[in-house]
């Protein structure tokens, strides 16, 4: 564990969050962290700042990375490979479910978090989407519903099954993705040229 008394608590309230939800006490986490509860109110004030730090922390990890000079392929099979292993991780999940359960009593967090990850994301994508259609490798279509459909596809079913801790697809990750893409760029090919 870090010497940092800040880090040590972050580490701390982010496990405990997660596995116990808002209802983790200041208490435990102290504890877990090696330190007194003062020192946790000392460092964030209260139990609702540190929730919210260990949230937006939280977050960064949920931001996928899009750049490269791959083809378009090669790129969206890369993002969906670490799209899917990131959203389909057990933390990710537990996340998922904590927010949910949170959101009433922190809408502004819940807000900041699908605007720094999810939002993020689905605008970087969009933009990705919207230069494959200008370059011709996509038809034309509206960026944002082409970057719904395939965010959709790769979560679909199969992020519930996993939210209800249900064992999803058999399908090994790696084939699972591509049938995935390729299926998406069928659907977003080019439309034929006429023939003249």
């Amino acid at each position: 564990m870090p010497n940092d008394p800040r880090e040590q608590l972050l580490i701390a309230a982010r496990e405990l969050f997660l596995r116990d939800g808002y209802r983790a006490g200041v208490d435990a986490i102290a504890a877990a962290a090696g330190v007194s509860k003062q020192t946790l109110y000392n460092h964030f004030g209260s139990k609702e700042a540190l929730f919210s730090a260990v949230m937006s922390a939280c977050v960064q990890n949920l931001t996928v990375p899009l750049a490269g000079q791959d083809g378009l392929r090669d790129a969206l099979l890369r993002f969906a490979l670490s799209f899917r292993g990131e959203l389909f991780s057990p933390e990710s999940l537990a996340l998922h479910r904590m927010l949910i359960a949170e959101t009433p009593r922190f809408p502004e967090l819940a807000r900041e978090v699908f605007l720094a990850g999810p939002c993020a994301m689905h605008d970087q994508l969009a933009q990705v989407l919207a230069r494959a259609m200008a370059a011709g490798t996509l038809r034309q279509e509206e960026p944002r519903f082409a970057a719904d459909m395939l965010v959709s596809m790769l979560l679909g079913f199969e992020r519930q099954q996993r939210l209800f801790g249900i064992q999803a697809s058999a399908e090994p990750e790696p084939e699972r993705c591509a049938h995935i893409i390729d299926t998406y760029l069928r659907a977003f090919a080019p439309a034929p040229t006429p023939s003249t």
